[in-house]
């Protein structure tokens, strides 16, 4: 009988062993509609034990080089539909019904070329359901959570050739952009224990720098990605294209020299920072400057007293200093907030500043003087150097190959930096 559904399963990483894949397959073993197979690519020689246990079809591949890898396991392909897993490094266990299920919303939806579904997290023994955004044109993020089983259909697939192989690190990146050019992607919406599937949380400590460590080359190959996609739907923007000069009369700017920027900072729930982020903003080289803060914690928000201190009558006001506002919402919306900051601003510029962050003293000085070199300018990106509050309570800085962590945004580019910020 001709498999309905291709299920991919990749070789574990080698610091995982082979028992989160032993555990996939073994879920994947009760399954209610056995119109599916497996097919396993990578190492083989890392899962001899397993081909006496379960049945799959396995396929010798690269998994370094990740598009010939995958392809190499889509020639292999029988099915109208394959599910491709994110299985090297966690364990995924399906319901007894996801075959089932999956094939069902396919044939429900012929003209779906991707479908992607909640799933729940199982965290420290804990089921925690995962509830992923529902699917947009503008949503071109690579890090959008899709979950870790997408489902094509095969036909999509043939007709683009499979995985691009100029792209070693982020074949399924392409394949979701180039899923969007072609259909409406579903999506599979878990109201109460209806994810298809459930995921081991991995037992590593939280980075929260992560995704600023990305090496060169794999974001390099994402910003070719995105702009190859953009090229292919009409939406990229050539370097100058659509440029123009902003232009202000002579009583705005007379008023500007009064207040040249503010400097807006949106919070919730962070008082043990607060203080430090705003006096940074108070020790700029350029003082015709205001602070506004924008609590969207609501009243009872602690930092709301932390602010409150800067400002007449609170013990850390000084009049000789840029002044302080602040702004209250009890909805934590970012877009109220700098909404809010704006409209209430009668600066030229807006400087953006999180919380938990510090200006370095010239960094309005510095961005001030980009602008004058080119009334076209309308954004201005900076470099940062990453620090972190360590477990005595010191703030130290963040050491990559023991120098400074300093991120500098080369993707902000003249050529490309327009694309690359969609």
């Amino acid at each position: 009988m001709k498999p309905k559904l291709s299920i991919l399963l990749t070789t574990p990483a080698p610091s995982s062993g082979t028992k989160l894949l032993t555990d996939t397959m073994a879920s994947l073993a009760g399954q209610s509609d056995p119109r599916f197979e497996v097919i396993c690519y990578g190492r083989m020689d890392q899962i001899k034990t397993l081909c006496r246990e379960f049945s799959f079809i396995p396929v010798e591949a690269d998994t370094d080089h990740r598009s010939q890898a995958l392809n190499a396991a889509l020639q292999r392909v029988q099915g109208d539909y394959v599910l491709i897993c994110n299985n090297s490094s966690n364990l995924i266990e399906f319901k007894k019904s996801a075959t089932a299920f999956y094939i069902m919303v396919m044939e429900r939806n012929p003209l779906c070329p991707l479908l992607y579904a909640d799933y729940d997290l199982i965290d420290h023994g804990e089921i925690k359901p995962r509830k992923l955004l529902e699917w947009h044109p503008g949503r071109l993020t690579d890090s959008w959570d899709m979950g870790y089983c997408l489902l094509f259909r095969s036909s999509f697939l043939q007709e683009i050739g499979f995985c691009d192989e100029r792209y070693r690190y982020n074949p399924l990146y392409d394949l979701r952009l180039k899923a969007f050019e072609r259909g409406h992607l579903v999506h599979i919406s878990n109201r109460f224990n209806g994810a298809p599937y459930r995921v081991q949380a991995a037992e590593q400590g939280l980075d929260v720098f992560a995704y600023l460590k990305t090496g060169k080359e794999v974001q390099q190959e994402l910003e070719v990605i995105v702009t190859e996609h953009l090229r292919r739907i009409g939406a990229y923007l050539a370097a100058g294209q659509n440029y123009h000069s902003v232009h202000y009369s002579a009583e705005e700017e007379a008023a500007f020299r009064t207040c040249i920027a503010s400097v807006v900072i949106p919070v919730f729930n962070r008082p043990e920072f607060i203080g430090a982020a705003i006096e940074s903003v108070q020790a700029q080289t350029v003082q015709n400057i205001e602070c506004v803060v924008v609590c969207n914690g609501g009243a009872e928000d602690p930092t709301v007293v932390q602010v409150q201190r800067y400002l007449p009558g609170g013990d850390r006001y000084d009049p000789h200093k840029p002044a302080v506002r602040l702004l209250v919402h009890d909805l934590n919306v970012l877009g109220l907030c700098f909404n809010d900051a704006l409209q209430s601003s009668k600066a030229k510029y807006y400087v953006q500043l999180d919380s938990d962050d510090l200006l370095f003293p010239q960094a309005v000085e510095k961005i001030l003087q980009v602008y004058d070199q080119d009334d076209r300018i309308g954004m201005v990106i900076g470099s940062y150097q990453v620090f972190e509050k360590t477990a005595d309570g010191t703030i130290q800085p963040v050491l990559v190959d023991g120098k400074p962590f300093v991120v500098t945004h080369d993707e902000w580019s003249e050529e490309n930096g327009r694309n690359n910020l969609l």
